[in-house]
């Protein structure tokens, strides 16, 4: 454990120093201000912490994580756990708490590995209090596979959400709904590790799942049947993805009607997943096979029109989605009326001009693939740990005002890896870009960048930096 174990093993000489805490930093006010003038204040004798002082804290911690000030949220959670320990102890529920939300914030700031140390701080104090499927594991064994993601290991993140999975059968039965977004989290760590037909397994499992809970509910189906979608896109099921639309579209038909506005959501993502094909045919061009999506395009953007008080950002991003179809399908005639248009009436008002510049004001991708996270050599060791490193191809390009990238420049680190390198390039280059549009027009945008991050393993590096057996006889003739 990182924190009680080594406050125990110190007698608890510094029992916060690893979370970077002073034993004297009690906690402050935000009005309260400290000392100041010539003379030393009489020292006074110290107040002693109560519960109200950690709900104060607690509180105030709340209110910066929802703000998404992360570096003063992160102040104010090891506050919390300074407070907790003193109060409560180290092995107590309201620290492990603590340390629960001190890794949420930092698994939000990207600090993965200290994220790690906590959540498995929080879990290893409730295994002490309660036992290994206490329903108070969910929490921190989610937050724990999700810092997991972020630091490369999904290998790891699918242990911790298979556990509270298992959990949530024990607690509340095979069908609970709780376990769905766990799944969806173990979906995704699969997908990760190259393993698609368990998460496709997976998926199908959290189907079941919502079928029958909403029998009786069609439209109650809907969220489910948008987020299925969206996991088949992300795996490359793009088939499974547009059967899926069509379904969410027959229910919404069935149920309300064919010029419901529900029905703008899917139409436009249908439309949208005619971009990728499973596998894409290599003999047909991309106008050719993106041009079935048109027609669902289309249909939204009219029901969007037709539709009294319909919400003017939603009816922009339709009309938005329509002028990208005709971008990529080289109509640049069409594509420029229909972006002037938008230009147009995102210029109303400050409120809008404020989106106008975010939607329209850089370069976007209309389409992308997936490139892979890791080498091949990183998939190979992603077990051993210490194995793994980061790293990053960096691409420089200009987007024309038709929305196709110009490459003018590409480096790796670290620089053996060419194969990612060429991979990378390859994509941006085919890549079709919704071009910025400054005064109604579409422009030229110099100096894109963008970064791609891959891990590699340090033994595979090593093995490409080792001198051939060729060189090594060259050098010696020399």
């Amino acid at each position: 454990m990182v924190l009680a174990s080594t406050a125990l093993a110190q007698d608890q000489t510094d029992p916060f120093a690893e979370l970077g805490l002073m034993e004297d930093s009690s906690p402050v006010a935000d009005d309260e201000a400290s000392p100041t003038g010539e003379e030393m204040a009489p020292e006074q004798p110290e107040r002693r912490l109560t519960e109200d002082d950690v709900l104060r804290e607690h509180a105030r911690f709340v209110r910066l994580l929802e703000e998404q000030n992360y570096d003063a949220a992160d102040i104010a959670a090891k506050r919390v756990i300074e407070m907790s320990i003193k109060i409560y102890g180290p092995q107590s529920h309201e620290t492990a708490k603590a340390l629960n939300n001190l890794g949420v914030v930092q698994n939000n700031s990207q600090q993965y590995e200290a994220a790690v140390q906590n959540f498995v701080s929080a879990i290893e104090i409730l295994e002490i209090l309660e036992d290994r499927l206490n329903s108070q594991l969910i929490n921190p064994l989610k937050g724990l596979g999700a810092a997991q993601l972020g630091a490369g290991r999904p290998d790891l993140a699918s242990q911790a959400y298979s556990r509270a999975t298992h959990i949530t059968h024990v607690n509340e039965g095979p069908h609970n709904l709780e376990q769905v977004e766990i799944l969806e989290s173990l979906a995704e760590a699969y997908v990760r590790m190259g393993e698609v037909d368990e998460a496709r397994d997976i998926a199908d499992r959290i189907h079941i799942l919502q079928v029958r809970h909403f029998s009786d509910d069609p439209l109650g189906l809907l969220p489910s049947l948008m987020r299925r979608a969206s996991w088949q896109h992300s795996a490359g099921y793009y088939n499974d993805e547009r059967a899926t639309y069509r379904r969410a579209i027959r229910i919404i038909e069935d149920s309300v009607g064919r010029d419901d506005p529900r029905l703008v959501d899917p139409l436009v993502k249908l439309g949208k997943s005619f971009y990728y094909y499973e596998p894409f045919p290599q003999s047909q061009s991309s106008y050719v096979g993106s041009a079935t999506g048109e027609a669902y395009l289309k249909r939204a953007q009219r029901i969007a029109e037709r539709t009294e008080d319909f919400p003017w950002l939603e009816l922009a991003t339709t009309k938005l989605a329509l002028a990208d179809f005709y971008v990529f399908a080289e109509s640049h005639s069409r594509a420029k009326n229909m972006y002037e248009e938008v230009w147009n009436e995102l210029s109303a008002d400050d409120d809008r001009r404020e989106l106008r510049d975010e939607l329209l004001g850089q370069p976007r991708p209309i389409w992308t693939e997936t490139l892979p996270p890791y080498t091949n050599g990183a998939v190979g060791v992603m077990r051993k740990d210490g194995e793994i490193q980061t790293g990053v191809v960096t691409v420089i390009y200009d987007v024309t005002s038709r929305g196709r990238a110009r490459i003018q420049e590409v480096k790796t680190e670290p620089a053996e890896f060419t194969d990612i390198e060429n991979m990378v390039e390859r994509e941006v280059k085919r890549r079709v870009y919704r071009p910025a549009i400054v005064d109604g027009d579409t422009a030229v945008s110099s100096r894109q960048i963008f970064k791609h991050q891959f891990n590699y393993s340090r033994s595979e590096l090593d093995a490409m930096r080792e001198p051939s057996s060729d060189t090594e006889q060259t050098a010696a003739i020399k």
